[in-house]
């Protein structure tokens, strides 16, 4: 696209996501994202991640992962229980796993694990977030991502100028409870906003400053801002180039700066509503040849909910 043309290699990434308006393409989600976010690769080879939005009605789960899982997953589950005080179940995928565990336990929970060197993706009731550093293709194939299923889901492939290629600097990024982001671009005022956010509450664990506009998303929405209005809030608190693609544990929704030099492009059918940084990440969705295609207009909040 020509779009594509404006940007630096400096800030090339690749963004995709995609809510279903269907129950009957819930089983395709997984396999649907992970065919979009494998075409982003060139815009961004280091590193990649998918947050997928599965049972809505479930119970409290969080997405966990270490660096050395066959020894810090060995017994995790039990020993986790134990400290709790009620049952935890484990499902380990290659670096992740996914515990389930009782009603409030969150904060709990986390204390626990970040004393053990095992690091929390994010937790929900509905959200599983999976990443790593690697090829979109090779990552999505070592979580299964294709055989995951859901109401919608949003993935992120990098390209790392700013900070180290590792895990935790891989988006999504989520910073409350079945809330996730992922970015592409750059923000001049983050460390304002670090520190403003911070006395919120919501301190920012990493220096990616795609973190910081998930902690102001996260702020928004437990003041009771919607996600509408959470989003807008980013045009007037948040400085730099950007597009934003949010997940929330019943909607998704896109915001791009006023200036909108980040390439991207929307589809639209009965069925569904996707987002892409270009075009050619919808080629193998279904009926996108009669979808309505379009660019989200700069400074415009766009959203969908269930």
């Amino acid at each position: 696209m020509a779009l594509a043309e404006t940007e630096t290699e400096k800030d090339m990434c690749g963004i995709v996501g995609l809510f279903l308006k269907k129950d009957e393409l819930r089983p395709q989600l997984g396999d649907l994202l992970t065919d979009m976010l494998i075409t982003m690769t060139d815009r961004g080879p280091d590193s990649a991640g998918i947050a997928i939005y599965g049972d809505e009605g479930g119970t409290l789960k969080m997405t966990v992962q270490s660096d050395t899982p066959a020894t810090s997953f060995a017994g995790l589950d039990a020993a986790l229980s134990a400290a709790l005080g009620a049952p935890v179940t484990m499902r380990v995928i290659d670096t992740h796993a996914v515990l389930t565990l009782p009603e409030g336990s969150d904060a709990a929970a986390r204390s626990w694990l970040a004393e053990r060197g095992i690091r929390v993706m994010g937790s929900g009731h509905a959200m599983e977030i999976f990443k790593e550093v690697g090829l979109p293709r090779d990552v999505a194939a070592r979580f299964g991502i294709r055989g995951m299923g859901g109401s919608h889901g949003i993935g992120h492939t990098r390209m790392a100028t700013e900070s180290a290629v590792t895990t935790l600097g891989a988006h999504p990024f989520s910073t409350g409870a079945d809330q996730c982001l992922v970015h592409n671009g750059s923000l001049s005022n983050h460390n304002q906003m670090r520190r403003v956010l911070t006395a919120k509450g919501f301190a920012p664990q990493t220096q990616n400053d795609t973190e910081v506009a998930a902690c102001y998303i996260s702020s928004r929405l437990a003041e009771g801002a919607s996600l509408g209005a959470a989003l807008e809030g980013t045009l007037e608190d948040l400085d730099g180039f950007f597009t934003f693609v949010v997940g929330t544990r019943t909607g998704f929704g896109v915001v791009r700066d006023p200036i909108a030099c980040k390439p991207a492009v929307m589809a639209e059918t009965e069925d569904y509503v996707a987002f892409g940084s270009e075009y050619r990440a919808f080629a193998k969705l279904p009926g996108i040849d009669t979808a309505r295609v379009w660019e989200p207009e700069p400074a415009t909040v766009y959203f969908w909910e269930r």
